[in-house]
């Protein structure tokens, strides 16, 4: 339903009339429909993609988190992105000099100094979040700069700008490159505000995936739900949860910096072309999957990490979160099975990676991965084993652990893996029971 309501006013003479109306004119063109100020730009009164599509206690918590500086800092001291963006912006000079930019998502407002610094006739910094106003301050901070620098606040999905833009710059990637779904954002500023044939950096994302196997992170998980083994915990047993919550802690993706050769295979590509893509497409991301096995071991799941290219005229970049590679803030994801496949060397994996969005800004996993048990028959055609789980890109186990550095070509080739005996071989079928009991006597580890 809408309802609507109506409000006459009486003025006692013309003069007060064109007073009021004048006022009213001004006040439209300086506030928008929630009573946001925006000195620099205006925004429609129309209902935004953005809305349309993300729970607003979800947007709400997203805008405050970004418009603190301390997450800010956090993003800025991550050397490796900041080093990236830099010298994609100042390599490619020709690129900016005398164009118009519009920096998506500004934060802190570095990029708009970096686009002004590489000569950019004149930047739009548009932030929906509070650190608009700390963008503002540090632009002012920097007069040189900042007098091509115009900061605007507001949604992508909503500003309008005085004119088009020749190059977007934005850093709209998350964990798994596309968590926060700001990557539709992105896609929306350039559709809206991007001239025909003009340049994205970033212009293309890639997800990279391998299945991996670890047997102590399967262990880790595993043993976080044992609390609810307990027969007696004072008084009451628990044990009627402990199947919901070992399922609950396989449901959390993992984020953490791994050692790349706990990979079983070479990875695969799935490509983002930001410059063709459609807001769609990232409704639902579908990925098949096929690997080659490298050494016979357990696979515990599927190893995520992603990379994007700046496509410059005159230097090509890219920046990567992988494995092996200088750790950012981004680190990588594993998504772990409850229950692990065997494989031997030479075999095929399969499955599908498939992310569907949700409203709160993320996305649900749905994995699968399958492979042919060897023994008896195998070479007739086997048993296909295959394992499944859900996961929720919002809700990941965030282990991260210390930055690891570059490891060099001397040191490790590419996708090296563990040689097979680093990993227990497990042959036997076992039921989860005995299988957990085992693993942890592998470890170390004891039952309580």
């Amino acid at each position: 339903k809408s309802y609507a309501r109506g409000v006459t006013i009486l003025f006692r003479n013309e003069e007060e009339s064109r007073d009021f109306h004048s006022a009213f004119e001004q006040w439209q063109n300086e506030d928008v429909t929630q009573g946001t100020h925006l000195p620099n730009g205006v925004i429609s009164d129309v209902k935004s993609k953005f809305d349309n599509k993300i729970e607003p206690s979800s947007a709400k918590m997203y805008f405050h988190y970004y418009g603190q500086l301390l997450h800010q800092q956090n993003m800025l001291q991550d050397y490796v992105r900041t080093g990236t963006y830099y010298a994609a912006v100042i390599e490619n000079r020709a690129d900016f000099t005398g164009r118009v930019v519009v920096d998506v998502g500004a934060g802190s407002g570095i990029l708009s100094l970096f686009a002004a610094q590489a000569g950019a006739k004149h930047v739009y910094a548009v932030e929906a979040s509070e650190m608009a106003e700390y963008a503002r301050k540090l632009i002012a901070g920097n007069p040189s700069l900042g007098q091509r620098i115009t900061v605007i606040k507001g949604k992508v999905e909503e500003v309008e700008l005085p004119e088009k833009a020749d190059i977007l710059i934005s850093e709209p990637m998350g964990t798994l490159l596309v968590n926060e779904r700001m990557l539709e954002s992105y896609i929306i500023a350039r559709d809206r505000f991007l001239v025909p044939k003009g340049k994205m950096f970033p212009s293309v994302g890639r997800i990279h995936m391998a299945p991996f196997s670890d047997e102590y992170l399967f262990v880790e998980i595993a043993n976080k739900a044992l609390f609810w083994q307990q027969q007696n915990y004072y008084g009451v047993d628990l044990t009627a949860l402990h199947g919901s919550a070992f399922q609950g802690y396989f449901s959390q993706p993992v984020v953490d910096a791994f050692d790349p050769r706990l990979l079983v295979s070479p990875p695969m590509s799935h490509v983002i072309d930001f410059n063709e893509a459609k807001e769609e497409d990232l409704y639902e991301i579908d990925i098949p999957l096929k690997f080659v096995a490298s050494v016979g071991t357990r696979v515990h799941g599927l190893a995520c990490w992603f990379d994007v290219l700046f496509n410059g005229s005159t230097v090509q970049r890219w920046l990567t979160s992988a494995p092996g590679a200088p750790t950012t803030h981004w680190y990588q994801i594993r998504c772990v099975l409850s229950q692990p496949i065997y494989v031997m060397a030479g075999q095929e994996i399969t499955g599908r990676l498939h992310m569907v969005a949700h409203n709160a800004q993320s996305y649900t996993i749905y994995l699968t991965l399958s492979a042919k048990m060897w023994g008896p028959g195998a070479e007739q055609g086997g048993i296909i084993q295959s394992s499944s789980c859900k996961l929720d890109l919002k809700e990941p186990y965030y282990r991260m652990s210390q930055p690891q550095p570059y490891i060099t070509a001397q040191d490790q080739q590419p996708h090296q893996l563990l040689q097979p005996q680093d990993i227990p071989i497990h042959t036997d079928d076992l039921e989860e029971p005995k299988l957990l009991q085992q693993q942890l006597e592998n470890s170390g580890a004891q039952l309580q």
